[in-house]
Parts: structure tokens; sequence; C-alpha cells
């Protein structure tokens, strides 16, 4: 009786979350005229921590339209110096609290990985807050009508309290 308590109680919890609206999202997918402009594939460039980076990324929808997975890593064409740098992020919204979630999977491991950043909606912006454990972070992924693109700007607290810029990175949509 022990062994299949457990077994029941697997089998039986994802019919029980999906019937419950309080429990799941929406079956449908969930929806953001925003975060739609992001999806594609897109060239990125600018500084991380004053050096010069060239990303590509591609964002799309998965999981049932509840996430937009956004793979971003470092340019095949990229100068040989610039650093490495690999990242898939899952951008989703969280209907319950009202709140844009953000969950960064990168090269640097499971540590930082621990930490979601939540974050709010602004007119043609998305600003989240990660608590991580050396201090706030800030990423804010700002649309441009006018350009077609985005600034994605990280910002974090250094040992004095002060916000200083992590990176300042422009997306332009890739014409290939």
């Amino acid at each position: 009786m022990k062994v299949v308590l457990p077994i029941v109680l697997l089998i039986a919890l994802p019919a029980i979350l999906a019937s419950s609206p309080s429990l799941a999202q929406s079956s449908a997918g969930w929806q953001d005229d925003l975060a739609n402009h992001l999806a594609g594939t897109w060239n990125l460039e600018g500084k991380v921590q004053g050096r010069d980076a060239h990303h590509e990324v591609t964002a799309e929808w998965v999981l049932n339209h509840q996430f937009l997975r956004i793979h971003e890593k470092t340019a095949a064409n990229a100068p040989a110096s610039e650093h490495a740098y690999e990242a898939i992020w899952f951008l989703g919204h969280d209907e319950t609290s009202d709140r844009y979630v953000l969950h960064l999977l990168d090269i640097f491991g499971a540590r930082f990985s621990e930490t979601l950043g939540y974050g709010t909606r602004a007119g043609n912006e998305l600003r989240f807050i990660f608590e991580y454990p050396d201090g706030p972070f800030h990423t804010t992924f700002r649309w441009s009508p006018e350009t077609g693109g985005w600034q994605w700007l990280l910002e974090q607290k250094d040992k004095d309290g002060k916000w200083t810029q992590f990176a300042d990175l422009k997306m332009i949509k890739a014409t290939n």
C-alpha cells in the first residue's frame, strides 16, 4: 500500500492540476502582445561588463504557449577574443499573482538558476528583479515599435548599494 499511494498520486496529479483553473494556466496558452514581439530570430550587440558582445537570439513559444523560450548564444561570427556565452531564458506570466516570471539557465551552472526573476510591465517595457545570493539584479526588456527592435538592459547593485550597468544590448531582427 505504501508503494501504490505515491504511484496513484503521480498519475492523478496532472489531471487534478489540469482540471483546476486556480492551479493551472489556461489550456489555450498565455497570450501577451508585448512578449509576442520578442518571438523570432535576433542579432544582439552591445556591451557586457564593458566588453563587446555579439550574440544570436532565438525566441519561440513552448510548453503549450505558456512560456517564451529565449535561446541566447555567442554569434558564430563573433571575434575570437569575445567570451563565449550561452543561456536559455523562460519568460512566462503568473495569472494568479499577475506578474511576469523569468527563469535563467546558463553556462555558469545551477547556483544562479535557483533565483527566479519577477517582473512587471509598463507600456513597452518588461522589468524583472532577481534577488540573487550576492545581491539584487535588474533585467529590462524595452520594445521600440519605431525600430522594431529591443533594448536589453541589465543592472546590478554594487557593494556600496549603488545600481551599476552590467550590460546594455540592442536586438534587431535577423535578416537571414
